[in-house]
């Protein structure tokens, strides 16, 4: 079953590499845009509908989260293989792009932080739960 988790991340990571590339194309840049940002947005909404369904069995979570561990040193490895000199040299619109993605997300902070309702924190595991993790 964990086999599942991880081919449903596969799956995930060939179509948004797919439409990273594509739309690199049509904004006609040589390079895949977002590609990984899709495959993750596309995972975590596929996985959901999956588990609303009760067609994602814990088991093939274990897979999602084994490779959820490996996220951060696969992205940062990918993004060390752009060319960031030549991005810079291209001129200040690569800078202009940075700083407006930049401030974007430091704007939308506080309105994310404001989503949703307050709950009631979660209660203690219970010592099967502890032994299962």
């Amino acid at each position: 079953m964990v086999l599942y988790g991880v081919a449903a991340l596969a799956l995930c990571m060939l179509v948004g590499m797919l439409v990273g590339e594509v739309l690199g194309v049509v904004v006609g840049v040589e390079a895949n845009v977002g590609g990984v940002g899709f495959a993750m947005i596309m995972l975590v909404l596929v996985t959901d509908k999956l588990r609303r369904m009760g067609k994602f069995p814990p088991a093939s979570e274990q897979g999602v989260m084994f490779w959820s561990a490996m996220y951060i040193p696969i992205v940062i490895a990918m993004a060390s293989t752009q060319n960031v000199v030549e991005a810079l040299a291209g001129g200040p619109m690569a800078i202009l792009a940075g700083l407006g993605a930049l401030a974007a997300g430091a704007a939308l902070v506080p309105v994310l932080a404001r989503v949703g309702e307050k709950a009631e924190p979660l209660p203690p595991l219970t010592e099967a739960e502890k032994q299962e993790v």
